[in-house]
């Protein structure tokens, strides 16, 4: 924070406090790894103190676990924000235009996406529990974005279809990540439009 008087009030500066080391958890996790990460790292990363941590967090694992939060809910509105627009496009073509700008901001940040969808195994359970509550969380998004959709509809169980796509997406994504290959990303894009455009015709000849 600037040295001398300024217009932030206490809760701006604890938010804006936060936000750094939220952002400097997930930088260092993703380079060193969970188990390596240290909050001493963190600190150096965001030049904040100690005691400020400990007004934020009650330990590394809770860092981390707001980390994760931070990280899904970031990457949940990047879709939303992607796929907004006229009711008039088709719910595939949504599809498509979310996919596109997910695929790419995972490989544009390369240690959130690591932290989010490898280093959480390491954290423990509770962290594990937060990956996949996201992850039912982008597959309620599915379900909704193709509600409008006939072939969508006439699937035997929609649920189940927007929860398989969304697990097999993150395997994918995790495989990728544990492979230190950013580059592969892109290439699940055409693979998972295929399929999904496969089930909705499916759905649709019913």
């Amino acid at each position: 924070m600037p040295r001398g008087r300024h217009r932030l009030s206490r809760d701006d500066v604890r938010s804006a406090q936060r936000d750094k080391l939220i952002r400097g958890m997930a930088d260092v996790v993703g380079e060193k790894g969970y188990a390596k990460a240290t909050i001493a790292d963190v600190l150096r990363r965001v030049h904040v103190s100690r005691e400020t941590f400990y007004q934020q967090f009650a330990d590394k694992e809770d860092c981390f676990l707001a980390t994760l939060d931070r990280c899904a809910d970031a990457m949940l509105a990047l879709i939303a924000e992607s796929t907004r627009g006229s009711v008039a496009v088709e719910p595939f073509d949504r599809f498509a235009r979310g996919l596109t700008a997910y695929l790419t901001a995972l490989a544009d940040q390369w240690a959130l996406t690591r932290t989010f969808f490898l280093e959480c195994y390491a954290a423990g359970p509770v962290a594990q529990q937060r990956r996949f509550a996201a992850q039912e969380r982008f597959a309620l998004g599915l379900d909704a974005g193709f509600a409008d959709h006939p072939g969508w509809r006439a699937l035997p169980d929609r649920d189940f279809a927007a929860r398989f796509l969304a697990a097999g997406l993150s395997s994918l994504v995790a495989a990728a990540v544990a492979a230190d290959t950013p580059e592969r990303l892109p290439d699940l894009e055409q693979p998972v439009i295929d399929l999904v455009r496969y089930l909705l015709s499916a759905g649709s000849a019913r």
